[in-house]
């Protein structure tokens, strides 16, 4: 593991030993643990939204920088932003996402082009959440491209493992960055940066039949994950949190509330990982708690709102 990683677990469980708008329901867990098969996890990608899995290797990995580049925040918003498809469907989120980019990529983007052009690329119902934020990080993103004649897949193409891989993306993309405080220590998460690793050495296995190692992640801390935790009853938010996020009221990015929601999802993620003994990593756990969230009947109670470039 590397240093960041360990980083991250060490902070996060910092700040579940001191929280105290959030508390984790270990007997809970436990019930859940054993009502569910953790060998069976499905990566979101395997179903191939809108043909990305059928581009050659090179050109998936080169898609995800920008898709993680410019999906960098959050999406949620009143209305929500969503986009019809060609077929007269509706897609928002990530798989929105890959719908506004996919076809501009396949069909030569212009990483030149300004503010108006990219925010038309993204043209939805609504204007997508922070998509000033996400134009700054896509310039940025050109500025890379420009050093290393527009390919990330030569980078990286023989990097198979996530703690190499994920201090390439954190030395090279300081957008990435994902650092709070609580009570004057300094707490850990990359969330992004280690999803952006994921989907990278996923489609590594998938398409290019690599052999890789995603044993290192810790977990993913974002809004919908701490969502299902609470719906299923992991995690207990107290009066004040609750309130708070069932009325939903905007929580301050790296607030005292915020920044519990967040480590505690990575602390109940690793309980599980060491419960389970078994060969399912982190990251599986975390999808799999993610694909539960899939079950809208269960989930009863909103995430909670935080305008951030982090998730």
């Amino acid at each position: 593991m590397n240093k960041i990683l360990e980083k991250i677990s060490e902070s996060t469980k910092f700040v579940s030993n001191n929280s105290k708008y959030v508390k984790i329901n270990y007997e809970v867990i436990d019930r859940i643990i054993e009502e569910n098969d953790w060998d069976v996890v499905k990566y979101w990608m395997e179903s191939n939204p809108f043909g990305l899995l059928d581009m050659e290797l090179r050109d998936i990995i080169n898609f995800l920088l920008v898709y993680h580049t410019v999906g960098l925040c959050c999406f949620w918003g009143e209305p929500k932003w969503e986009l019809e498809t060609s077929d007269g469907n509706k897609t928002d989120g990530s798989f929105g996402l890959v719908y506004a980019l996919i076809n501009k990529f396949q069909n030569g983007m212009n990483y030149d082009m300004d503010f108006e052009e990219f925010k038309e690329m993204l043209k939805g119902n609504v204007d997508i959440p922070l998509v000033n934020e996400r134009y700054l990080c896509f310039v940025k993103m050109n500025e890379y491209f420009k050093t290393i004649n527009g390919d990330f897949y030569d980078q990286i193409k023989d990097i198979n493992d996530d703690v190499t891989l994920l201090d390439y993306i954190i030395e090279h993309f300081d957008y990435f960055e994902d650092v709070s405080t609580y009570n004057g220590e300094k707490i850990y998460f990359y969330k992004k940066a280690q999803l952006f690793v994921s989907d990278i050495l996923n489609v590594k296995k998938l398409v290019g039949n690599k052999d890789v190692d995603l044993s290192h992640l810790v977990g993913c801390a974002d809004y919908k994950i701490p969502q299902v935790m609470r719906c299923l009853g992991m995690l207990e938010y107290n009066d004040e949190l609750s309130d708070l996020v069932d009325s939903k009221t905007l929580i301050s990015s790296g607030s005292l509330m915020e920044v519990e929601i967040r480590a505690n999802d990575i602390v109940v993620i690793d309980y599980i990982y060491k419960k389970l003994n078994s060969d399912v990593t982190r990251i599986n756990v975390n999808d799999f708690i993610w694909l539960l969230g899939q079950d809208k009947s269960k989930m009863i109670k909103p995430y909670h709102r935080t305008r951030t470039m982090n998730y």
